[in-house]
């Protein structure tokens, strides 16, 4: 057993190291391979219009390099090459006549026979020398294909020009006692007509292909609407009509969408009722400790339960409008510069420095009352620990960008996505919501991401925090 083991262990390690070549060879071809077909994707077009016609267009003209590359090396070539051998053997046949039986000093009657019966014009020339050989052209299957049949069949000293007419094909052939001048009609010795075999299939592709993009164009304009619907409800903008169209799978996607949207407007129309309700009753009791801390008068102990009952209406204004959302709040235009000019001024109210710089279009369609109240949370967290305070906004290409800089105590890297998470609050450093409910960034964030943008933080240049908004506008 111990020498069977042996063996066995002797022998798999060969194999070992060869499928570990193999291996390491293949991962070699499949690296390149790899990075061309990430290359590839990454210059392939995202559009689903533009994938479209590429997956109907590739197949066509791929499709069509096969047949005229076929049709250029099989039936093109042979027949070219038949009729030149056509032509090259009767050239032969009047060679032959000439050099073999007497002839009339002008060689009349051989030059009638050729123009009835072969349909060639023949002179015979002293015999001088051939011409100079003409450059040959860059693309042309008869020089190729004659020349070749010339030197196969008749094997003599020749010249010929396929160029020069574009009717007719030269060739002068050099005998013992004479030159033969031969003109023959270029269409007897190639096959002139085949590129409107090309010139059909090139037009009906392209009329197909037209015809196919009108459909496509019409198939994916459903899946257009759908995405603008999606998209619009998403910002919280009015959807307007929208029905289901196109094909059945996307009829079955806009179904989908209609539901979805109905059950999240019924559920805000449920829970902004209910909210309502809660509001209503619990500032009803707020109301009333408010009346009652009237008729006890003042003192120490009543302003500190003042300050309270303050900070709990505070509170609570913040806890519905974080769950509340404004989801139904309809968006409408707004002029960015004057928002945050008067926010500003509320700042500068309390005692805080602001500046305010805004450059591009200044109006934007938003919900007004939750982005009023998201920059306001932005400014207000900036001037809770901080004096200096700057408001950078520019709205170009489609986007706004609102930047806020502060000269306060900043917030540590790795607390950066903690604060905006609801309640959260740092137990050192700079506390975002001193004095507040825990929610001041929570609910600027969910503002920002329910028009669909964001906000992130980062260091400011003031030595501060920098909170930056960007939303598409």
């Amino acid at each position: 057993m111990g020498d069977i083991g042996t063996r066995i262990q002797a022998t798999a390690r060969p194999l070992g190291r060869l499928a570990g070549g193999i291996a390491g060879r293949a991962g070699i071809v499949l690296r390149p391979l790899g990075r061309f077909g990430g290359a590839l994707t990454r210059r392939l077009p995202k559009g689903l219009f533009a994938r479209s016609i590429l997956i109907v267009v590739t197949p066509i003209v791929l499709l069509q390099s096969v047949i005229a590359y076929v049709f250029m090396e099989r039936h093109w070539q042979m027949v070219t090459r038949r009729l030149s051998g056509a032509v090259t053997r009767d050239i032969a046949a009047i060679i032959e006549i000439i050099e073999t039986y007497p002839q009339d000093p002008r060689f009349a009657t051989i030059s009638r026979i050729s123009a009835e019966t072969f349909n060639l014009t023949i002179s015979v020339l002293p015999p001088d020398p051939l011409p100079p050989a003409a450059p040959k052209p860059f693309f042309s299957l008869l020089d190729r294909t004659l020349s070749e049949e010339i030197t196969n069949r008749i094997g003599r000293p020749f010249w010929i020009d396929t160029v020069g007419n574009s009717d007719m094909v030269e060739i002068r052939i050099k005998l013992d006692d004479h030159v033969l001048r031969v003109f023959a009609p270029r269409h007897q010795a190639y096959a002139s007509n085949s590129h409107i075999f090309l010139v059909w299939m090139v037009v009906t592709s392209l009329i197909l292909i037209a015809i196919a993009l009108l459909f496509l164009r019409n198939q994916i304009k459903p899946i257009l609407r759908l995405a603008h619907a999606a998209e619009a409800f998403g910002r919280g903008r009015p959807v307007g009509e929208f029905q289901p169209r196109g094909a059945r799978e996307v009829r079955q996607a806009s179904e989908a969408f209609i539901d979805m949207r109905e059950r999240i407007e019924r559920h805000v129309e449920q829970r902004t009722i209910m909210l309502s309700g809660v509001s209503h009753d619990l500032r009803t009791i707020l109301t009333r400790f408010k009346l009652e801390l009237a008729m006890l008068g003042d003192g120490p102990e009543i302003d500190a339960l003042r300050g309270d009952v303050d900070e709990m209406s505070r509170m609570l204004e913040d806890y519905l409008a974080f769950a509340k959302g404004d989801a139904a709040e309809p968006a409408v235009a707004i002029d960015i510069a004057a928002e945050l000019e008067d926010i500003a001024e509320a700042a500068r109210r309390s005692g805080h420095a602001v500046e305010i710089t805004f450059s591009g279009e200044p109006t934007i369609v938003a919900r007004a009352v939750a982005f009023r109240r998201c920059l306001a949370n932005l400014v207000g967290n900036a001037g809770k620990h901080a004096s200096r305070i700057r408001v950078d906004a520019h709205h170009e290409a489609g986007w706004l960008t609102i930047i806020v800089d502060d000269d306060g105590p900043g917030i540590p890297q790795q607390h950066r996505e903690s604060v905006f998470r609801p309640f959260y609050r740092l137990d050192e450093g700079r506390n975002v919501d001193a004095g507040g409910s825990g929610l001041g960034l929570t609910i600027a964030r969910d503002v920002a991401r329910s028009h669909g943008g964001d906000i992130t933080l980062s260091d400011s240049p003031l030595g501060g925090l920098r909170a930056t908004l960007r939303i598409p506008a």
